[in-house]
């Protein structure tokens, strides 16, 4: 069975991507901050039969990431490494005026820097592996201009130039940088809690685009959920 790794796997989109591969019968490797909440997860996913390893811990520490690849190798090895998790900085968002720097920094370290360790610690196996792919989940913010988004937007827009070169440099690879589009999470509820987001979609609504790259293994580059829904 193919294995993949997924950063934030205990709620949002990180949840519903690994009921969306465990459903096909996909071997997982889940991480997230919270131990509790990554149990949860994991349980809910034994119905499926499949293997799931699920280790709590923060993807800024390194030895966390060096667990995560190493779990993904005694399963056979990693196929797709999803760099999910993310912070917003400030919560609620503020104008960049505003904006604590360590908090920025804070977030750069989530958003961007873990990703890449994340990256450089499986690349081995995803080198090795038939058909290796990276995604990086990206916003939309990385490429529009709003108000109050600057800093997250930011470290979005430096996951998208990473993921980017990271195409260029390994060609046997696929890597995808995926903005989801706006969904009903607990993110965006802390990132704009004036919000009514009754009307947006859910993780679920947007999971099965994330598998279309799966299933149709476009080339590297830059999507949008809703591109490749419109896609059928």
């Amino acid at each position: 069975m193919p294995v993949a790794i997924i950063t934030g796997a205990s709620k949002g989109l990180g949840r519903a991507l690994a009921e969306a591969l465990a459903a096909r019968g996909w071997d997982l490797v889940l991480d997230a901050r919270g131990a509790e909440g990554l149990r949860e997860a994991a349980e809910g996913l034994e119905k499926y039969g499949t293997r799931v390893t699920a280790l709590p811990g923060d993807v800024t520490d390194a030895g966390h990431r060096v667990e995560l690849v190493a779990a993904a190798g005694k399963l056979g090895g990693v196929d797709l490494l999803v760099n999910n998790a993310g912070v917003l900085g400030s919560e609620p968002l503020v104008p960049l005026d505003r904006h604590a720097l360590d908090a920025f920094r804070a977030a750069l370290e989530v958003n961007v820097v873990a990703p890449l360790g994340l990256v450089q610690e499986a690349l081995p196996q995803l080198r090795a592996a038939r058909a290796g792919a990276v995604v990086n989940v990206s916003s939309d913010a990385a490429a529009e201009a709003y108000r109050t988004w600057g800093a997250y937007g930011a470290t979005k827009a430096a996951l998208d130039q990473l993921s980017a070169v990271l195409a260029v440099e390994e060609p046997q690879l696929r890597v995808w940088w995926v903005d989801p589009g706006g969904m009903r999470t607990d993110m965006l509820a802390a990132a704009e809690p004036d919000e009514d987001l009754s009307g947006t979609p859910t993780p679920a609504d947007i999971a099965p685009a994330f598998l279309r790259l799966l299933d149709r293994r476009p080339a590297s580059g830059r999507y949008t959920a809703a591109a490749l829904v419109e896609a059928r």
